[in-house]
């Protein structure tokens, strides 16, 4: 009785090594191939790297400007009229325990701002005109971008501070020149630096509360701005709106500008989502490339098939040779595709001057999904090999 030799038995790195010869063999379409993984699982690592830079930068900046500070503005009457803060409200604020400081502004109806008096009085460019604490800046955690901020001495005379927009709009770049504001020229003294708790001093025009009043300032302020420690901040914002108007507390509104910035990372946050998802589907396509290149590999190699089995591989080599091929040629794309990604977080992080906050789940996901699809897509061409007998095989040869 004639004993066949058992088969050879493959390892591991035999496995590879064979699956990377078949690669080599065919360096331009492995390329091409594993290029719509390293696509997909870049803007994967890459999408979702940006916005969790963004958002780290985003909560970084909200550490810096504190979430201690408080709004006070005037709602509406029940009658549904416009309400106003009492003349006496920045001083009751400032009694209330806990409080380290409160600044105000009131706006100044009717007062426009211009870039000369030969602009029509109707072109506003959406500047408002404000009266201004001389504390304001401070409170609000502002920088100057050009000049000074508004002083005891010329917050009594004809001097504007823009803030960033409306110096944008008005078309001034730095300190030292004048606008028109109700009838009367100002001397531009300072530029704002983008405010990001308070916006809308990013679209005013500030000057000094007592000379306002020879604008026709009526002298109540319809913002307050407060300061309070972090462990009292709670316990000041329920107390605000009856401290203010203790007649009608239903008339103040009580914000803390931060909580639209914690909103705005939360809503960076909910398009991770988005981006896994825009991810995965270039992977699935990149699969499907893969798979394609894999069965067109099969039949390109029937001879290689046939000679294999006629020298003694098993229907399981063939199999796994085909198999590793397609799982090589897919995590080779997926290492590139974090690669590429990596670059990317690390660019944006250092052009935007943020820290570097790598979104971990998502090089994780990305590498992990791309050897699963690379696993798929290799299944039935592998399968298709394994089935061919080595008469089947060479019968093309």
């Amino acid at each position: 009785m004639i004993t066949l030799p058992e088969p050879v038995r493959l390892r591991g790195g035999d496995l590879v090594a064979v699956g990377l010869e078949g690669l080599r063999g065919r360096m331009t379409r492995a390329v091409l191939s594993a290029l719509g993984i390293a696509i997909g699982v870049a803007s994967m690592v890459g999408l979702v790297g940006i916005s969790t830079i963004s958002m780290a930068g985003l909560m970084e900046e909200i550490r810096q400007l504190g979430t201690n500070m408080l709004t006070v503005e005037a709602g509406t009457t029940l009658l549904g009229e416009e309400a106003r803060l009492p003349a006496e409200a920045e001083s009751m604020v400032a009694r209330i325990p806990g409080v380290e400081g409160v600044t105000a502004v009131g706006l100044i109806d009717d007062a426009t701002v211009r870039r000369t008096d030969k602009i029509p009085s109707s072109n506003t460019s959406g500047v408002a005109v404000q009266a201004a604490r001389t504390d304001l800046l401070g409170a609000l955690g502002g920088t100057v971008k050009s000049g000074t901020f508004l002083n005891e001495a010329t917050g009594r005379y004809p001097a504007v501070v823009l803030g960033a927009s409306a110096a944008n709009w008005l078309g001034i770049g730095e300190a030292g020149g004048h606008v028109y504001i109700a009838g009367r020229w100002f001397m531009v003294v300072g530029i704002l630096d983008a405010v990001k708790l308070a916006p809308e001093i990013d679209r005013s025009a500030l000057i000094g509360w007592d000379y306002a009043r020879q604008l026709g300032f009526d002298g109540y302020a319809t913002t307050l701005y407060e300061r309070s420690s972090n462990e009292s901040v709670q316990y000041v914002r329920d107390r605000l709106s009856h401290t203010v108007n203790p007649a009608h507390p239903e008339e103040v509104k009580v914000s803390r500008p931060s909580d639209a910035l914690t909103a705005e990372a939360a809503a960076n946050n909910a398009f991770n989502a988005l981006f896994f998802g825009l991810g995965a589907v270039a992977l699935v396509a990149g699969g499907v490339g893969i798979a394609n290149i894999m069965v067109i590999s099969v039949l390109e190699r029937r001879q290689e098939i046939g000679l294999r089995r006629s020298l003694g591989a098993t229907r399981g080599q063939i199999r796994m040779q085909f198999f590793t091929e397609a799982v090589t040629l897919s995590a080779l794309g997926g290492a590139a595709g974090v690669g590429i990604g990596l670059v990317i977080c690390f660019g944006y992080a250092a052009f935007k001057g943020w820290p570097l906050e790598l979104p971990v789940q998502a090089i994780a996901g990305g590498a992990l999904a791309s050897v699963a699809i690379g696993a798929v897509a290799g299944l039935y061409p592998a399968r298709r090999a394994a089935r061919l007998t080595p008469t089947e095989a060479l019968a093309t040869v």
